[in-house]
């Protein structure tokens, strides 16, 4: 089993990842100080797949445990249903120390860490991702949200989970376009910030697809080491964090546009791939760095352009981006293969241009 410190001072946190890290939920009240009342929240899918065994374990470390299931999909993100949530917390009698416990992927982790940040100003919050997009990417940071009818994440906080517990062989149930999804924001950490992470992901894609468990566990510790180290340099997104967003800001607009028909690594995949050309058209990369932005995408089965939605619809939601500053938007790009940079000075015409080349209008 690897281990992760986050070195947050007050808010330092370890991630467990490999088999057994679920054995960790009989030692929560150990040192942690937590109330005897947890809630564990979950979506329909992966509650029948994983909800029993979690809530017993949790009972044999001596919490009275129930759950609540949401419905899958990004709709669920919504304040809507996290005011659903703070009732079934206020009826199950939760206190300030009673963890709030998220078993699922993405949408989840971000709902009931929301719930959780929010709730009485603040319980103990853990992360059991289940998806490979949570697991290297959403479960760590403590960034969580909801979404508003107008934009993805607008409505959020900071706040970090006490815990995160990861399981690779919980991929083993996960349907090939999710794995894939997942995939897309390993390779963003290889190109971002690790060139040898990059070169494994394009050396090792038939045990990676098998889901081999040892490979899966060494790929989502390097990821989180990678993300960790990020974050404890930058926990807030000041600077330095705003290059875990590569492909982001076009990837947020294309599920806005297109009306969630693409998962988050299809489009954070396509994001990545206009934000390549944007980065070549300004000088800052190579053609070959695009094309190795590429060719590793469409190895992973992951889109390179959008259908559906037109680059007019695309420009407004990037206006709406949490990282748009008076009107500039500040963009993730890249000078090689492991190596970011932000930029907020880039001409609109460059940006046309690299949508009307992503975007398949029919």
């Amino acid at each position: 089993m690897e281990q992760i410190k986050v070195e947050l001072g007050f808010d330092s946190y370890v991630i467990h990842v490999g088999s057994g890290s679920l054995a960790q939920l009989s030692k929560l009240r150990d040192g942690m100080h937590l109330s005897s009342t947890a809630l564990v929240i979950t979506d329909e899918t992966v509650g029948a797949l994983y909800g029993a065994q979690v809530v017993e374990n949790l009972r044999q470390a001596g919490f009275h445990t129930e759950m609540k299931a949401i419905a899958p999909g990004e709709e669920s993100k919504s304040l809507a249903v996290a005011e659903d949530l703070y009732t079934k917390a206020i009826e199950m009698g939760l206190d300030r120390l009673s963890p709030i416990v998220a078993l699922g992927g993405g949408v989840v982790g971000d709902l009931a860490g929301f719930v959780a940040a929010t709730y009485m100003r603040g319980v103990p919050f853990i992360q059991i991702p289940t998806s490979l997009l949570a697991q290297v990417d959403s479960s760590v940071g403590g960034k969580v949200a909801v979404n508003h009818p107008l934009g993805k994440n607008l409505i959020g906080a900071f706040y970090q989970p006490r815990i995160v517990l990861i399981e690779p062989n919980m991929l083993d149930s996960l349907p090939e376009r999710e794995f894939a999804t997942g995939l897309a924001e390993l390779i963003k950490h290889g190109i971002i910030g690790d060139s040898r992470l990059f070169a494994e992901l394009q050396q090792n894609d038939k045990a990676i697809w098998e889901k081999d468990p040892v490979m899966l566990t060494r790929l989502v510790s390097r990821s989180c080491r990678i993300k960790a180290d990020v974050v404890q340099q930058d926990e807030r997104e000041a600077s330095l964090r705003m290059i875990l967003n590569f492909g982001h800001t076009i990837g947020h607009a294309i599920e806005r546009a297109a009306n969630y028909k693409y998962s988050h690594g299809e489009a954070v995949a396509i994001g990545m791939h206009g934000a390549a050309r944007i980065s070549r058209d300004c000088g800052l990369c190579s053609q070959q760095t695009v094309d190795q932005v590429c060719d590793i995408l469409t190895k992973y089965c992951l889109p390179l352009k959008v259908q559906g939605c037109t680059v007019r619809q695309l420009e407004a939601y990037l206006m709406r981006d949490k990282k748009t500053i008076n009107g500039k938007i500040n963009w993730v790009l890249l000078n090689s293969i492991g190596s970011a940079v932000v930029k907020n000075d880039i001409p609109e015409h460059i940006v046309t241009k690299a949508l009307s080349q992503i975007t398949i209008e029919y």
